[in-house]
């Protein structure tokens, strides 16, 4: 069996500033990718084509951006049984929220992961592959521990000093 790996797949090109956070979470983590261009509506010939070629060599997960109409995590949700996590992109005239509407209202049995609209969703896009992935894998499940107790050690040294602050005041 080839080693795992997660898919990105953006419905724009102009998804890539989102999707780069994204990104930096799975290189955090030392998790390989693959990222790619394709539509729902203007090319699903290429998403079906690719979500199954990318199944058959060991995608472990797949995670779709797209803005709008934001059909392309269910339409990748469709081809695999693999998680599939969604990326609301936030824009056009209603800010995203039509995009999330479109990610989350899946059919029962063609379930999407979908995160927050915008760029904590996109880190968090991350977090949960890492997180699907780690059930495999010992050594990521350990990376993905430790990054969740740094984040801890963080507030808590913040607010450690914000009662050194408070207690000159």
């Amino acid at each position: 069996m080839s080693e795992q790996f997660a898919v990105i797949i953006m419905g724009s090109d102009s998804d890539l500033p989102l999707v780069k956070n994204t990104i930096d979470v799975l290189k955090g983590f030392g998790i390989k990718y693959e990222a790619r261009v394709a539509s729902a509506h203007r090319t699903p010939d290429v998403v079906s084509e690719y979500v199954c070629d990318a199944e058959k060599r060991g995608a472990a997960v797949f995670i779709c951006a797209a803005g709008l109409a934001a059909h392309l995590a269910g339409a990748v949700a469709a081809r695999t049984t693999r998680p599939v996590i969604g990326i609301p992109v936030d824009g056009g005239p209603l800010n995203g929220v039509d995009a999330l509407y479109s990610t989350v209202m899946m059919p029962s049995g063609i379930p999407v992961a979908t995160v927050a609209v915008g760029k904590a969703g996109a880190k968090n896009a991350g977090y949960l592959a890492a997180q699907i992935m780690a059930l495999v894998d010992k050594d990521l499940d350990a990376r993905v521990k430790a990054n969740r107790q740094a984040a801890a050690d963080e507030v808590k040294a913040k607010d450690a000093a914000l009662q050194e602050k408070l207690q000159s005041l």
